[in-house]
Parts: C-alpha cells; structure tokens; sequence
C-alpha cells in the first residue's frame, strides 16, 4: 500500500469510528437528541450531514489560501449555511414529502458542531481531495451514530424498527419496517430528549466496556511474547 493509499484509508478510518465524531469526540448532540426519535430519521439527517460536511471541506480547502486568518470563522459558518440552505431548497422542491419530514431539523446542520470543527481542524489545513474524503468519512461516522441512537430509542420507545423508511428510501425499502415487540404500548420517555441522553450514555458505557475488555484480553498475550524474547 502506497502512502497516499495509506494517508487516505487513515482518513476514511478516522472519521468513521476511530475518531467517530458522535461516540469519541461527543460532537453534534443538538440534532442527536433533537431527531434521533426512529432510525430512519437517523439516517436521513446522518446522510444529509455528510452531504453538507463533504461539500464544506471541499469548499474550504479550495480556498484555504484565499481565507483571512482573522475570519475564517465566520468564512466556515456562510459557507455551511450556504450549503445547507441550498440542500433544504433542492429538497422542498424535489422531495417534498420527505422534507415535511425531515425539513425542520434541516436547519439544526448549521448548529451542528461536527461540520464547522472538521472544517477548521482539517480542511483549512490539508488539499481538497483529503478534505472532501474527511468530511464524507466523518459524515459516514455521524450517519452511524445517529441510526445507532434512533435505533435504540424507537425499538425501546415504541417497539418499532427503521418505522417510515419506505418515505425516506423509497417504496423498495418498506421490508425495512418492523415490529420489533409487538403488542408493545411503548416507553414515552425514550421519545423525548432526555430519553436521547439516556441511550447515548449507555452506548458510550458499552463502548468504553468493550474497549477494557479487548485490552484485558490482549494483555496476557503480550506477557507471553514479551517473555519469550529473553
């Protein structure tokens, strides 16, 4: 493997889950907790994000060395606006039924943490092509978190499972519908914010369990390779 191949799979690993913007850096909460109420709500944001964040850090790469230090801030937050009006522009008028769905929480794009740090910490500092697979990687990492959220809320919340993906995804998709618990009256709680919260600190506590269990179980293996060197 070259070291641009390399350079490039690091990225694409980096924004998906080893720097995954939900679970390591706990970026992007405001929608997180505002839509996260059914998975297929998660995946439309999630996709609609890494559609706005890929197109962000092509744009700020490009002009990166046009961008005044002193306002490249405010330069980031136009430029995801920008993309983010024209996304819920091009929806209204092409997907209207989706954007009664989806269309209030277009707007939280802009509030999202995610897109505006990447575009700073990255793509003002690297060449377009790296920049655009960063955001498009790290949106792939957010598109999970998000549908990992909404999954857990709905199955717990209503006992339902990607409710609705047939109006995301298309007629194709409705297989994806699911009753998960049937005769299940639901658990409100889970449907509201707090509830986010809830299942966002759970899956951080199994995330951070699985990490200490690898690592426990990595360690004799390491003692014994490590004495056998002597």
């Amino acid at each position: 493997m070259s070291h641009s191949e390399q350079s490039y799979y690091d990225i694409f690993a980096d924004g998906v889950w080893r720097n995954n913007v939900t679970f390591v850096q706990i970026l992007g909460l405001c929608p997180l907790m505002a839509i996260t109420t059914t998975a297929t709500n998660g995946v439309g944001i999630g996709v609609l994000t890494m559609m706005v964040m890929t197109g962000a850090n092509l744009m700020v790469s490009l002009l990166r060395k046009l961008t005044p230090n002193q306002i490249r801030i405010p330069i980031f937050i136009v430029i995801i606006a920008f993309l983010v009006t024209l996304l819920d522009l091009t929806m209204n008028a092409w997907m209207h039924d989706l954007h009664k769905v989806l269309g209030l929480f277009i707007p939280l794009i802009v509030a999202n943490c995610a897109p505006l740090g990447r575009a700073e910490a990255f793509a003002m500092k690297n060449k377009p092509l790296a920049a655009a697979m960063d955001g498009f990687a790290t949106g792939i990492g957010f598109t999970i978190g998000v549908t990992s959220v909404g999954a857990v809320r709905e199955i717990i919340g209503s006992g339902t499972l990607f409710s609705g993906a047939s109006l995301l995804l298309g007629p194709h998709f409705k297989f994806l519908e699911m009753h998960v618990l049937p005769g299940y009256h639901g658990f409100l709680l889970m449907l509201l914010p707090p509830g986010g919260f809830v299942v966002m600190g759970l899956l951080l506590a199994g995330i951070r369990l699985r990490k200490r269990l690898f690592a426990k179980a990595a360690t004799p293996v390491v003692a014994i390779q490590a004495g056998g060197c002597h």
